[in-house]
């Protein structure tokens, strides 16, 4: 049983659009130039916030997500992915409330919340507004049953108002507000389909980070939210027996890696390792080969269709996965891994390029999202990760789609009725567009690494 210290404070805010990603790195950034050890984390199935919390602090940014996990795993990813730092910083998803199906609380940032124990500062965007700030801060104290909103952070907040809207919210709510972030259109983070852009497209984001850094540290106090984070309870959580799955030696695992694939949960690469995996990244856009003695294969998730053309002309690596595929490597391809595998992928144009093969149909774009958010997935055969009958917790988010989406497993909405059939099972691969939280199911990531410890043995004799 793990039980220790761990300092955390958890930005939320009443919708998306409120600043919480920007206000999250320019608190990191602030804390970070003042010497603080830092460790962040992400609410929800995100893939972008990460990377920009990873641009400021230059270290892993972890998910947590109570659809995937229980409360005991939760709290043990976010022990365990604390380490020794001073504080712990935790980006909401969404509104604050907002769950499954948009009508629960269940997956929300306030659920994450609850069940970690960790003070909630309500990011609150008064463009404009000013005195309505009070009923909705008001509003959101009293709807919540376990009281977790410890503070207030203002954004886009005029100064001239900024003193009489916090005597004011304080003088009528039973709530502190830590300061403000004036207006700053310079800091913009731009948007595409997918959340945000990814850090490495956007121009001068450490210039602009620093440069909101700088602001953040006159106008926030930052050693009130930091003694804030004190106040919260030592967590008790228990970590999830491995040994089981760790037996048969280690396996070489080759990653797609580059900026058309780097969509992978922190969690699930760090629980393959543990169970005795050795990674080996490599880039489908620039290398040739696969990294020597690969006993096994992870294509993720991405913007392979940003970069089509690119990968249609490697040619020599398109041959190389499709002839270890054809010769059963073991494959879990996921989203644009699973676009990649395809005879042709479309890309944004709408120019059709030629892919890997290995999955017989074509990958193109859709006018809207195609399939959206929390699923269950119940696999109808046995695969690479698993038997037959298992459920497993997963996510879709995509513009793109398939002529062969498959037909292994059934995916099932945890809120509502809509069902649908997915992920390709071809022989040692296993390919579709859900993206798997491996804790979520820890036999998942067991059967894929048997199936390439089984292949490492055939493979020398």
């Amino acid at each position: 049983m793990m039980a220790g210290k761990t300092p955390r404070i958890l930005l939320a805010a009443a919708s998306s659009g409120s600043g919480k990603t920007l206000l999250t790195c320019g608190l990191l950034e602030a804390w970070k130039q003042k010497g603080v050890r830092l460790a962040s984390f992400k609410c929800g199935p995100d893939y972008i916030d990460p990377m920009f919390h990873r641009s400021v602090l230059d270290m892993e940014s972890r998910n947590l997500d109570s659809f995937f996990t229980e409360k005991e795993t939760l709290r043990f990813l976010l022990e365990r992915g604390a380490g020794e730092a001073d504080l712990s910083v935790i980006e909401g998803v969404m509104g604050y409330f907002d769950g499954l199906g948009g009508m629960s609380a269940k997956a929300s940032t306030y659920e994450v919340a609850a069940l970690t124990e960790t003070p909630v500062v309500l990011i609150v965007n008064c463009r404009g507004m000013s005195l309505s700030a009070v009923p909705l801060i008001k509003g959101f104290l009293d709807y919540e049953k376990q009281k977790q909103i410890r503070g207030i952070v203002l954004n886009q907040v005029s100064p001239m108002i900024y003193e009489k809207m916090k005597a004011l919210i304080e003088a009528e709510l039973p709530v502190k507000v830590y300061g403000y972030v004036p207006r700053l259109s310079e800091c913009f983070l731009e948007s595409r389909h997918l959340g945000l852009k990814r850090p490495d497209e956007i121009e001068d984001l450490k210039e602009k980070l620093s440069g909101l850094a700088e602001v953040i540290s006159e106008t926030v106090d930052l050693a009130g939210l930091y003694a804030l984070g004190e106040t919260a309870p030592p967590l008790c959580s228990k970590k999830p027996d491995l040994n089981r799955f760790a037996s048969g030696g280690t396996v070489r695992i080759a990653v797609a890696r580059d900026e058309a694939f780097n969509f992978y949960y922190a969690d699930n690469l760090q629980l393959l390792e543990d169970m005795g995996a050795e990674l080996l990244p490599f880039s489908p856009l620039r290398d040739e080969t696969l990294p020597d003695e690969t006993d096994g294969m992870l294509l993720g998730g991405g913007y392979p269709e940003l970069y089509a053309g690119a990968l249609s002309e490697n040619t020599a690596m398109l041959s190389e996965i499709k002839n270890v595929l054809d010769g059963g490597l073991p494959c879990l391809a996921e989203c644009g891994g699973f676009l990649y595998l395809h005879e042709t992928l479309e890309d944004g144009e709408g120019k059709v390029w030629p892919m890997a093969g290995v999955i017989k149909g074509h990958a193109y774009r859709t006018p809207g999202l195609s399939r959206f958010g929390y699923v269950t997935l119940t696999a109808k055969e046995d695969t690479i990760a698993g038997r037959a009958g298992e459920r497993f917790p997963a996510h879709e988010f995509h513009y793109w789609d398939s002529t062969c989406n498959g037909d292994s497993f059934l995916a099932e909405k945890p809120a509502g009725k809509r069902k649908w059939e997915c992920m390709v099972n071809q022989g040692s691969l296993l390919a579709g567009f859900p993206h798997f939280y491996y804790y979520g199911n820890l036999e998942s990531a067991g059967s894929f690494l048997k199936s390439c410890r089984e292949f490492q043995r055939k493979k020398r004799g």
